[in-house]
């Protein structure tokens, strides 16, 4: 399976300016998404997707490939990624590149297991699914069976739709949410303008890694995590 490895990255972050190319340790944050794709064994072609040409200029210097600089309705706040992809997948295959599926790793997300991408893969192509997503579990007390919602007249109900809450955590279904660290999603699902399609695998991912820097408080935590990160990788 061709899997093309896509890494958006545009230039106008307001929670933290500057910061995919705002040094964390000692490289740019895109540039941690970056080698990990290059080390993988499994991922056909990386490119970053942008709109500012210093991203770019920083992409390629840690090798990335970048064929095009992102036209600027794709790199507002209103950008949708699926729009972002498929602009991506549309140029390369008007350049004569074909791949079976993308791989979409956000920089926000830079902290991954060594082999984690390529094991993602390998499920992803082992469960034939549409697409597969990375998540975390959900602790009990946030699970969706504990969950309740407000009704037309201000009263609660069970998110879930059930009658009776579930008693004993024991009892509990296990639910998750995505972490944002990678997802896999076949081709032809995309250009369906879906990134899940109708059967959706996970991985999990490693929870002592989590991050997703959208604020400054986001981007202390991934300064605080960075020293234990680098003991595992």
């Amino acid at each position: 399976m061709k899997i093309l490895a896509i890494i958006p990255a545009r230039g106008g972050s307001k929670g933290v300016p500057g910061k995919n190319i705002k040094l964390l340790g000692d490289k740019p944050l895109i540039a941690h998404s970056i080698l990990q794709a290059l080390e993988s064994k499994l991922i056909t072609k990386t490119i970053v997707s942008t709109d500012y040409q210093e991203i770019a200029n920083v992409a390629l210097h840690y090798n990335a490939n970048v064929p095009f600089i992102r036209p600027q309705q794709l790199a507002n706040d209103t950008a949708s990624s699926i729009d972002v992809v498929m602009h991506a997948i549309a140029f390369l295959e008007n350049n004569g590149e074909f791949f079976d599926a993308v791989c979409l790793l956000q920089p926000t997300a830079p902290f991954r297991e060594k082999g984690f991408i390529d094991k993602a893969i390998s499920s992803f192509i082992n469960s034939n699914s549409d697409a597969l997503v990375s998540v975390l579990a959900v602790p009990h007390e946030l699970n969706p069976h504990w969950v309740f919602k407000s009704n037309e007249d201000g009263l609660l109900k069970i998110a879930t739709g059930e009658k009776e809450i579930i008693k004993r955590r024991q009892d509990l279904p296990k639910a998750f949410y995505r972490d944002g660290s990678i997802y896999l999603t076949k081709i032809e699902t995309i250009k369906k303008g879906s990134f899940y399609g109708n059967s959706l695998s996970y991985i999990e991912s490693n929870p002592s890694m989590y991050v997703n820097i959208d604020t400054i408080e986001d981007w202390n935590k991934a300064q605080q995590l960075l020293p234990t990160i680098l003991s595992q990788i």
